[in-house]
């Protein structure tokens, strides 16, 4: 039986239905939880709210799901697989008492790494509640997760960046400009990913070929995906098609999932197929899964928790599968959910370091929709605060626009800048692949060479006429 939660205040007594209820009241306002009725109904009771909720012991978040367990497989998942030996160092915190060791120099970056299994979502969206946003960005910069498949992802001082060469029409010579424009402003280094536009195994088998193609040609450590439903992508492995990452977008709950098509089994076949390929150089994650808050909300399936906690539970769910790569798409969803600027930075650090303190490769796309209170500055602040707080990974897309998709998100030159103000580089293999190419004379410094690599200048001038993946990528 859940309780209720009280918090007095001078002679005014402030009541909270069970923890989920808490947890909303005490989230920082977005559009999205007040479209589900679930936001704090003033500023006052948010503050409440917040000092109630850091008042609740951790090990409330065992106790007390907030999404029974019987009905739903995220909860589960989370319950059954949580690490009583990992959670003991922090298992007499309360919420606050959580936030104040991570913030203290005793939660060491390997601190960190042997509680993470520890940790449940709930709890990690609790204590980010509580934080300021320095504080987000402190306590993800101290969390390192290192991946790797052809690219080493997650070391220390490093930004890699997916190359999102997406086109309207799914044009091959499209893409394979774009694929040439970011590899020459040293992007592509997490992912060459694209999203699209005719979602189909034959399509998807098509675009997987003409990537394979570039990256074996030239000898890129990268990895290519193709972002189709995730049983698409078993169908192409199983016909022999050249997958390295298998994607699927996921949510925090099962009703979610389930909206999209897919459970927990689903991804646990498409890792073991994958894996049976052995495609990997230096490392064998081979997962790509992308999140974002109000995905719950918008399929009806968030069992009346805020957006924010829902997002958490999604990172259980990634978890699971030791993926490469994970980034919340935070503005893409719309203002509906996260209505300016402001809240969209916001919920990008909050994703971030609830998913970095649970153990995941976490990048970002820093992105909104062009109908949202926000704009490319507002991207830019985002951009500088999360490649602060350790990034995994950003995108990158001809000038900032994905013609496909129809958002505004981070360009090659954004990811240039961003390496070049915090002292970041690309992944080591790639970094020393764009020196080698001749793409870079200082890929460590992100200076770009001024003539064009000689391994490009042909391709560049005998663009083919076709469409086919061997034509494009053998130009």
């Amino acid at each position: 039986m859940h309780k209720a939660y009280r918090y007095s205040l001078g002679s005014k007594t402030y009541e909270f239905r069970n923890l989920a209820d808490l947890m909303a009241r005490a989230t920082p306002a977005r559009s999205g939880d007040r479209l589900a009725g679930v936001i704090a109904r003033s500023a006052e009771e948010r503050a409440v709210a917040q000092m109630a909720l850091a008042e609740v012991p951790l090990k409330n978040f065992l106790n007390e799901v907030l999404i029974p367990y019987e009905q739903d497989e995220v909860t589960r998942l989370i319950i059954d697989e949580h690490d009583a030996l990992a959670f003991a160092p922090i298992s007499h915190f309360t919420v606050g008492d959580f936030r104040n060791w991570l913030l203290s120099d005793l939660a060491s970056s390997d601190m960190l790494a042997g509680i993470r299994n520890g940790i449940t979502p709930e709890m990690a969206a609790a204590v980010s509640k509580i934080m300021r946003n320095q504080d987000l960005i402190l306590v993800a910069q101290k969390c390192r997760v290192i991946t790797a498949f052809r690219s080493t992802i997650g070391l220390p001082k490093r930004l890699a960046t997916r190359l999102q060469p997406n086109h309207p029409t799914d044009d091959m010579n499209g893409i394979a400009a774009s694929i040439l424009d970011g590899l020459l402003y040293g992007s592509g280094d997490a992912v060459i990913g694209i999203n699209p536009a005719t979602d189909n195994v034959a399509q998807a088998t098509r675009l997987m070929t003409l990537m394979d193609e570039v990256i074996r040609k030239y000898g890129i450590p990268t990895q290519s995906c193709v972002l189709t439903h995730v049983t698409n992508t078993l169908e192409c492995i199983e016909q022999g098609a050249p997958v390295d990452l298998v994607f699927q977008s996921i949510g925090g709950t099962e009703a979610t999932n389930s909206s999209f098509g897919f459970n927990l089994a689903t991804l646990a076949e498409a890792e073991q197929a994958a894996l049976s390929l052995q495609r990997g150089t230096v490392g064998n994650n081979v997962m790509y899964f992308e999140t974002g808050q109000g995905s719950a909300l918008s399929a009806n399936a968030h069992h009346g928790l805020d957006q924010q906690t829902c997002e958490a539970r999604a990172y259980a769910v990634a978890r699971k599968f030791n993926p490469l790569l994970v980034n919340t798409v935070v503005g893409f969803i719309g203002p509906e959910y996260l209505f300016d600027g402001k809240e969209i930075i916001r919920a990008g650090l909050e994703d971030h370091f609830c998913a970095k303190l649970l153990g995941l490769p976490m990048g970002c796309d820093v992105c909104y929709t062009n109908h949202a209170e926000a704009d490319q500055n507002d991207m830019d602040n985002l951009l500088t605060l999360l490649g602060a707080a350790g990034c995994s990974f950003v995108m990158g897309i001809p000038g900032s626009d994905d013609i496909m998709l129809n958002y505004q998100t981070t360009s090659f030159h954004d990811a240039l800048y961003a390496r070049r103000v915090l002292g970041l580089g690309p992944s080591p293999e790639f970094e020393a692949w764009l020196e080698k190419m001749q793409i870079m004379s200082n890929a460590a410094g992100a200076c770009l060479n001024d003539a064009l690599p000689p391994a490009f200048a042909a391709s560049l001038k005998t663009l083919p006429a076709g469409n086919s993946a061997s034509e494009v990528s053998n130009g």
